[in-house]
């Protein structure tokens, strides 16, 4: 006989979900995009405003929001007058594989039959990326079916 969970033993997913907070932080579509550019190396205001066509208020916001949230770091590069450019801090950085994996699954059920608009090339081996979540500890693919959530260390009843 299968046994199924009794939603209380589940409750601990919903006390300060992670997801939920990174999502209030990245959730929104123009921070998302933004943060694209920011992974594939755009930093200066006027490209991100010509790339995504983002109404200039609504970056200028959104790059404020970034920056207060550690993802990017506003630097000055030019002077008279002065100019900022918006890099990618390590907490940004950090967020390139949740990016690669949401483009992957883009890639695979919304792209169209000419394929996807953009690939990414490996480095190391000379081929195209095919990002893949697996275990840090073993290596093996990661899966909905393959790991059990459970309290973590910061679980608070």
């Amino acid at each position: 006989m299968k046994r199924t969970r009794r939603p209380s033993e589940l409750t601990h997913r919903f006390h300060a979900d992670s997801v939920g907070r990174a999502l209030a932080l990245i959730g929104d579509h123009w921070t998302l995009m933004i943060l694209r550019e920011a992974l594939f190396g755009v930093r200066r205001y006027g490209q991100l405003a010509r790339n995504l066509g983002i109404p200039r208020p609504t970056l200028s916001a959104r790059l404020r929001s970034m920056v207060d949230a550690g993802l990017l770091e506003r630097v000055l590069y030019s002077h008279d007058p002065d100019r900022y450019e918006y890099r990618l801090t390590e907490v940004g950085r950090e967020l390139f594989g949740a990016a690669a994996m949401l483009m992957r699954w883009g890639d695979t059920y919304l792209a169209g039959p000419e394929g996807p608009p953009i690939v990414l090339r490996h480095h190391d081996c000379g081929e195209l990326a095919e990002p893949t979540l697996t275990c840090g500890r073993c290596g093996k693919p990661l899966t909905p079916y393959n790991v059990t959530p459970e309290p973590g260390p910061g679980f608070q009843p």
